[in-house]
C-alpha cells in the first residue's frame, strides 16, 4: 500500500511547512505587519536550522513511525516529550551561541508558543485527512492471531483506507463456483475491491485457482499479501504466517560488501569515540565498585553470537557475584547498589565496546542471549536460530520496539513477539534501518527503558 510508505514524508513536508507557517506568523504577531523579504531572510536562516534539529529530535521521539492505533494512543505524550526538548534546545540555540543572537528574545518565545500549537493541530487532528485514500471494502482470507490482529487494525484505523467487511477461514472455504459467485456478488454489490490472502495457509492451495480466475474478470480487484501487509503496517515479521521457503527468499548470507563495510566501519569508529568516555569514567565506576562490595569490577558472561558459536561479554558488574551467568544465576544473586545504578545509565553496558572492535559483537544487531534461554527458545519457536546468521548487537530494532521481553527468565510467547522484529531486521537489515535503530537509542538511553 503506498500511502504506508509514503507516509513518513507526508508527515515531513507538513511539519516543515508548520514550522516555516508558524515562524511567518511570529514575524506577524511581533510586529503586527507582513514582514519584508530582508527581515524574513535574517530570520529564516538562523531558524532553518532550529528546524532541521526540531526533525531530528522528531525522528528520535518516533513521531515518524506508522501511524498505527497503538501509537496513535501515545501521541500526545510524544509530542510533548518532543516539544520539551525543542523548547530546551533551541533555548541553547539562541541564548548561548551568539550567531543565533536575533533580538528581540520575544521573537523566540513567541514562536516556540505558535509553533507548538500548530503542531498538535497538525499531528493530533490535521493529519486524519491527510493522504487517506478514500475507503473502499475489503475482505479477508485467513486466520489466527496475526491475522486477526491485521484485521482489527485495519477496522479501526481509517487511514488504511481499506475497511474489512469480510472475514473467511480458509478452512471453511467450500471450494466450488458458489464461492467465486459469492466473491463476485460482494465485489459488485458491496464494493469489494481489495482480498487480503494469506498465501502461507495451506488451506489457500485449493482457493488459488479461483482468485486467479476473479483477476480477470473484475478489473477493479486487487489483492493483497497478508503477510507483506502485516509487516508493512507494524514493522514486524508475522510468524505464524512463515514457512522454510520464506527464508530461501528474504535471508541471504552472501557478503554485502559495501553494506558490510558501511556496518563494520561505524562499529569500529563509534567504539573507538565511545571507548575514551569509558576510560574517563573507569577509575570512578571501580573505586564506586570496590567501595560499595569490595568484589571484581568487570563480569564476564557467555551468550550465543553468530552462527550460534559462544560469545563471550564483558560488562561492569552489577550483581553480588560475578560469573558467566549474569541475571541467570541461582540463589543469593542480586543487584548491588552501585549495579542499580550502572544498570539505570547504561554505563555497564560500556565495556562491551571492547567486544565490537574485536568483531564478535556488533553496535547494532540482535540481543544476544544466555546459552540456557536460546536451548529452550530453539525448541520451542520456530525459526528463532534465525536470528543467530547475523552479528549479535549491542542494540537492536526488536529491543527498541518490544519492551514485554523477559530479562530475568523463559517467556516463550514474549520471545516469539521479539522473534518477529529481529526477523524483520534480519530481511530489512540497511544503511537505513541501522541509521533510525541508532538515532532511536538515543532516547532509550535517555528515558531508561528498553534495559
Amino acid at each position: 500500500m503506498g500511502y504506508i510508505r509514503n507516509e513518513p514524508l507526508l508527515l515531513l513536508f507538513g511539519d516543515v511547512l508548520v514550522f516555516y507557517v508558524a515562524l511567518w506568523l511570529t514575524l506577524v504577531l511581533r510586529e503586527f505587519s507582513f514582514p519584508t523579504r530582508e527581515v524574513w531572510v535574517q530570520h529564516a536562516a538562523p531558524f532553518t536550522l532550529l528546524f532541521f534539529v526540531s526533525i531530528i529530535v522528531y525522528f528520535i521521539a518516533g513521531l515518524y513511525d506508522q501511524h498505527t492505533s497503538l501509537f496513535r494512543s501515545k501521541l500526545p505524550s510524544l509530542i510533548a516529550y518532543s516539544q520539551t526538548v525543542t523548547v530546551i534546545l533551541a533555548a541553547l540555540f539562541f541564548f548561548l551561541v551568539p550567531y543565533f543572537g536575533i533580538t528581540p528574545k520575544t521573537i523566540l518565545v513567541i514562536f516556540l508558543g505558535v509553533s507548538s500549537a500548530l503542531v498538535v493541530l497538525w499531528r493530533l487532528v490535521l493529519t486524519r485527512y491527510v493522504g487517506v485514500r478514500h475507503q473502499t471494502g475489503a475482505l479477508v482470507l485467513g486466520e489466527g492471531k496475526e491475522i486477526e490482529q491485521l484485521t482489527q487494525e485495519l477496522r479501526i484505523n481509517e487511514r488504511y483506507g481499506l475497511d474489512v467487511r469480510h472475514q473467511f477461514a480458509p478452512h471453511n472455504v467450500d471450494v466450488s463456483e458458489k464461492f467465486q459467485e459469492q466473491i463476485l456478488n460482494f465485489i459488485t454489490q458491496e464494493k469489494i475491491t481489495v482480498i487480503i490472502v494469506d498465501t502461507r495457509d495451506p488451506h489457500i492451495v485449493s482457493i488459488t485457482p479461483i482468485l486467479y480466475n476473479l483477476l480477470f474478470l473484475s478489473q477493479k480487484l486487487t489483492i493483497l499479501d497478508a503477510s507483506q501487509l502485516y509487516e508493512d503496517i507494524f514493522r514486524r515479521i508475522p510468524i505464524s504466517m512463515l514457512e522454510e521457503t520464506w527464508f530461501i527468499a528474504h535471508v541471504t548470507r552472501q557478503p554485502l560488501f559495501v553494506y558490510n563495510l558501511y556496518h563494520r566501519t561505524f562499529d569500529i569508529v563509534v567504539s573507538l569515540f565511545l571507548g575514551m568516555f569509558t576510560l574517563v569514567l573507569l577509575p570512578f565506576v571501580a573505586l564506586a565498585i570496590k567501595l560499595d562490595d569490595g568484589g571484581p569490577i568487570f563480569s564476564f558472561q557467555r551468550r550465543v553470537g553468530k552462527d550460534n558459536q559462544p560469545l563471550d561479554l564483558v560488562k561492569f558488574r552489577t550483581m553480588t557475584i560475578a560469573n558467566d551467568k549474569g541475571d541467570w544465576a541461582k540463589g543469593s544473586n542480586t543487584v548491588t547498589r552501585v549495579g542499580a545504578i550502572l544498570r539505570t545509565t547504561r554505563i555497564d553496558e560500556l565495556p562491551q565496546l571492547w567486544n565490537v572492535l574485536q568483531g564478535g559483537y556488533s553496535l547494532i544487531g540482535p540481543r544476544p542471549e544466555f546459552s540456557e534461554a536460546v536451548h529452550k527458545y530453539a525448541n520451542e519457536i520456530p525459526y528463532y536460530n534465525a536470528r543467530h546468521l547475523v552479528t549479535p548487537g549491542l542494540s537492536g530494532w526488536a529491543q527498541l520496539n518490544h519492551h514485554e521481553h523477559p530479562h530475568h527468565g523463559v517467556d516463550i510467547e514474549q520471545t516469539r513477539n521479539k522473534l518477529s522484529y529481529d526477523l524483520y531486521y534480519l530481511k530489512n537489515r540497511s544503511f537505513w534501518l541501522d541509521f533510525e535503530t541508532g538515532l532511536k537509542t538515543i532516547k532509550t538511553l535517555l528515558s531508561a527503558v528498553g534495559k
